[in-house]
C-alpha cells in the first residue's frame, strides 16, 4: 500500500515533530509512505481569501505530486477538507480536470481517519499515562466527521480524556479569521482556554495546528507556560 504522506506546510515550517510522528505511525502500520520533497500548501488560504486562481494552481500541484498514491493522508482536518470539498465542490466544478480531483478527493484521509477506518490499527507506539482534553477543530468535526477516531486512538495510548465544555467550539483562529477580526478570535481562543482549564488537565490535544498553535500562544501570552499542547500524532507515536 503506497501512501502519501501531505504534511501541510504549518507543521513543516511549524512543528515538523508532527509528520515525522505521522510518518512514524503508518510506516509502523504497515505502509510504504512517500512524501514528495516539492509539496507546500493545499491552497486554503487563498481560497479562504478569495485567491481562486492561485488556490488552483497549488491545487493541481498537489495533485501532480500525489496521484500515483493508493491513499493520501494529512494530520489535519483543515486542508483535507480542503482538497476532498472544496476542490471538487467549487474549484473545479466546472473544469474539464474534475475528474481527476474526484479520485484524489476518495483516496485522501485526515490522520485518524485513516489509521481508524482504513488501516483498523489495534495498537500504537506511544503510552500517555494522565489526563488530557480533546479540542475539535472545526474543519475536521464540521467537513469531515473527526469525532470519535482520535479520542479512541489517545484511549489507545493509555490517555483519560477529560472532556471540556464547548469542546466543539471554535477557537477562533480560522486561519484568516484571525487576522481580520482579531478582537473577536482573541475572545474566542480566550474562552477555549478557559474552558480547558476547567478541566483540570495538563495537556490539550487536537488534531489540525493551526487550532494548537493558536490556543498556545493565548495561554501562554496570559502567564500559563504548563499546560501542554499537542497534535495526537505526537501522543500517538510516543514523541509527545
Amino acid at each position: 500500500m503506497k501512501v502519501g504522506l501531505f504534511v501541510t506546510c504549518l507543521v513543516d515550517l511549524a512543528r515538523p515533530g508532527i509528520g515525522f510522528a505521522a510518518l512514524k505511525l503508518l510506516e509502523g502500520a504497515g505502509c510504504e509512505v512517500v512524501v514528495p520533497e516539492s509539496q507546500t500548501c493545499c491552497g486554503q488560504p487563498g481560497y479562504n481569501s478569495g485567491g481562486r486562481d492561485i488556490a488552483k494552481v497549488l491545487a493541481r500541484k498537489v495533485l501532480s505530486e500525489f496521484r500515483d498514491c493508493d491513499y493520501v493522508v494529512a494530520p489535519s482536518g483543515s486542508c483535507s477538507g480542503q482538497m476532498k470539498l472544496a476542490t471538487v465542490h467549487d474549484l473545479f466544478r466546472d473544469e474539464p480536470d474534475l475528474p481527476e480531483f474526484e479520485k484524489l478527493a476518495a483516496k485522501w484521509y485526515e490522520l485518524s481517519q485513516f489509521l481508524v477506518e482504513v488501516l483498523k490499527v489495534e495498537s500504537v507506539p506511544g503510552k500517555f499515562a494522565g489526563e488530557l482534553t480533546y479540542h475539535d477543530s472545526c474543519a475536521g468535526l464540521r467537513e469531515l466527521g473527526v469525532k470519535m477516531q482520535p479520542r479512541y486512538l489517545l484511549q489507545m495510548a493509555g490517555a483519560r480524556i477529560a472532556e471540556m465544555g464547548d469542546a466543539e467550539r471554535c477557537c477562533g483562529f480560522g486561519g484568516t479569521f484571525s487576522i481580520k477580526l482579531g478582537d473577536i478570535s482573541t475572545r474566542m481562543c480566550e474562552n477555549k482556554c478557559e474552558s480547558l482549564r476547567a478541566t483540570g488537565a495538563g495537556t490539550v490535544v487536537g488534531g489540525d495546528l493551526g487550532c494548537l498553535l493558536n490556543i498556545e500562544g493565548r495561554l501562554r501570552r496570559t502567564g500559563d507556560r504548563d499546560t501542554k499542547v499537542l497534535h495526537f500524532a505526537q501522543v500517538l507515536a510516543g514523541e509527545g
